[in-house]
């Protein structure tokens, strides 16, 4: 199976969670010395950018030539949030968002889907998130990608009924792992704070970014996800859907039981009292 994003947190934990279970695992990140350090960890290794479609070629290719044209399952897990107000994101700063989080993953799926289709199964599982079902302040780019993904990935579900590829998405809450760190660099490289109307704001967003990773009570390790993953590809009947965490289960259920005004309080506060 390949793996994208496994330089650090989820995508690592699970690269050695399913070598260890026997998969044979491609484990691919962007920069070339995280993929030095996945090999001397002994996986096999490759480098695959996400955000560039011709970098997806080459490790594709790469993965059906060391394989004979097969592949039994794909991760899309390689990811990051940008922070922001929706009123301080570019343009480019959205489109650099969505070519990470979304058409990457796209494009992959679409690359090793004829393979799946020749052999009569297949998994693609994609790491979405509690976000991708709910909104909260200043992370409209990434939840933006995340609803995105949880559409197209819904609708590829149906067009691949009865083939044998199933496609399953993980709901991610809080998890052990560089996003805060990730996301904190993003903010600094394209949100102009102090040219922003929430200026003042930002000052307790930076603060909870730079803290670094989340260490809240509901906050899971990495291997959380590894399990749900487990699940999902070897399952005979995943289901559509894998939560992980408490915050997750208990927003998924209110998005069902409240309306958009009264969900609209639950999510402000919950955003105010993280800014506090």
């Amino acid at each position: 199976m390949l793996i994208t994003g496994c330089s650090s947190g989820i995508g690592q934990v699970c690269a050695h969670g399913l070598a260890a279970r026997g998969y044979r695992v491609f484990a691919s990140a962007r920069r070339p010395e995280d993929v030095a350090a996945l090999a001397a960890d002994g996986l096999e290794a490759l480098r695959l950018d996400v955000a560039d479609p011709q970098s997806i070629a080459q490790a594709v290719d790469e993965v059906f030539a060391r394989t004979g044209g097969r592949l039994y399952a794909l991760f899309n897990n390689a990811g990051y949030g940008q922070p922001g107000a929706v009123e301080d994101l570019s343009r480019a700063v959205l489109r650099e968002q969505f070519e990470t989080n979304l058409f990457g993953a796209h494009e992959l799926s679409c690359r090793v889907l004829p393979a799946m289709r020749a052999a009569g199964e297949g998994r693609i599982v994609q790491n979405s998130s509690l976000l991708g079902l709910v909104s909260m302040r200043f992370r409209g780019a990434y939840q933006a990608s995340k609803h995105a993904m949880e559409a197209l990935s819904d609708t590829l579900r149906q067009e691949l009924a009865g083939t044998g590829i199933h496609v399953c998405i993980i709901e991610s809450g809080p998890v052990k792992s560089r996003f805060r760190e990730n996301g904190y660099a993003a903010f600094k490289r394209n949100i102009d704070r102090d040219n922003s109307p929430w200026r003042e704001v930002y000052v307790a967003v930076e603060r909870r970014l730079a803290a670094g990773e989340d260490k809240g009570p509901f906050t899971l390790p990495e291997s959380a996800v590894l399990a749900k993953l487990v699940l999902a590809l070897e399952s005979r009947r995943p289901k559509p859907r894998y939560f992980v965490t408490i915050p997750t289960h208990v927003l998924a259920a209110l998005k069902r039981l409240l309306g958009t005004r009264l969900l609209d309080r639950v999510l402000l506060a919950a955003s105010e009292g993280e800014l506090r």
